[in-house]
């Protein structure tokens, strides 16, 4: 079995200038409790919401591993405004699999973008994109994972290491659960150093400079044969200028 190796955390106070230097930072739950000055408790009820995800209905190798649900909003300073639902669209140059589709995903719960640790979070990144590229209105895409090992394997990362077409990427582990792999790997994008670890603990959150390094999560498969297992994440992004496909 491969070992699991530990995120290099970063201290809250710290987090632009190591995502300036590095390209990437890792809070950890508490770290982003602090940072956010929102109990980690308020984060951890949002994961209810999980359990109740529709099925990808676009996955191109065939699978039946990922749920989702989307969501859009700006950002500008501290306003956070939902954006009327639409569609998800990448260019086939950052998303080789299911670029140049336009995929329509079921909207986000109206109750989970309602909540005082999401808006907090939503605000929370918005800042730390000014904070790399200065102050503007960011626009911003939600997604819901959950990746299960209903048929012995599930792919986090089908189209494998890639880019987004954004200016910053935040994964949050919101949930694991009998399952093996699920390792982040994170690459210089013009360069050779690269870093492995996993995400173990609920609200862990990676935040990737997209214009510098390359992402990706290995497949899962079940701990305990026969038992369900799953990967639960949110991945949200924040892009400058618009939306992609705009």
């Amino acid at each position: 079995m491969s070992l699991a190796f530990s995120p290099p955390f970063t201290p809250p106070d710290r987090l632009v200038p190591t995502l300036r230097q590095d390209g990437y930072a890792v809070l950890s739950p508490q770290g982003v409790a602090d940072w956010l000055s929102t109990p980690l408790a308020q984060f951890e009820a949002l994961h209810g919401d999980w359990a109740q995800l529709p099925p990808d209905e676009y996955l191109k190798d065939g699978g039946r591993y990922r749920t989702r649900r989307h969501a859009c909003f700006t950002v500008d300073g501290g306003a956070l405004e939902q954006a009327p639902h639409r569609a998800h669209w990448q260019p086939v140059e950052y998303n080789a699999l299911h670029g140049g589709m336009q995929r329509w995903f079921a909207p986000m719960e109206a109750a989970t973008v309602a909540q005082p640790a999401w808006q907090q979070l939503m605000r929370g990144l918005g800042e730390v994109a000014s904070g790399m590229r200065g102050a503007q209105r960011w626009y911003v895409e939600a997604h819901q994972f959950r990746i299960d090992t209903a048929d012995g394997i599930g792919r986090p990362t089908p189209e494998g290491a890639h880019r987004d077409g954004v200016d910053l990427v935040a994964v949050a582990l919101v949930g694991r659960h009998n399952i093996k792999g699920g390792e982040t790997r994170v690459f210089e994008a013009s360069g050779r150093r690269g870093e492995r670890f996993t995400l173990t603990e609920p609200w862990t959150l990676l935040l990737l400079d997209d214009a510098r390094v390359i992402h990706e999560s290995t497949p899962i498969q079940p701990l305990i044969e026969g038992e369900p297992g799953w990967r639960d994440t949110l991945v949200v992004t924040c892009r400058s200028g618009g939306f992609q496909g705009d």
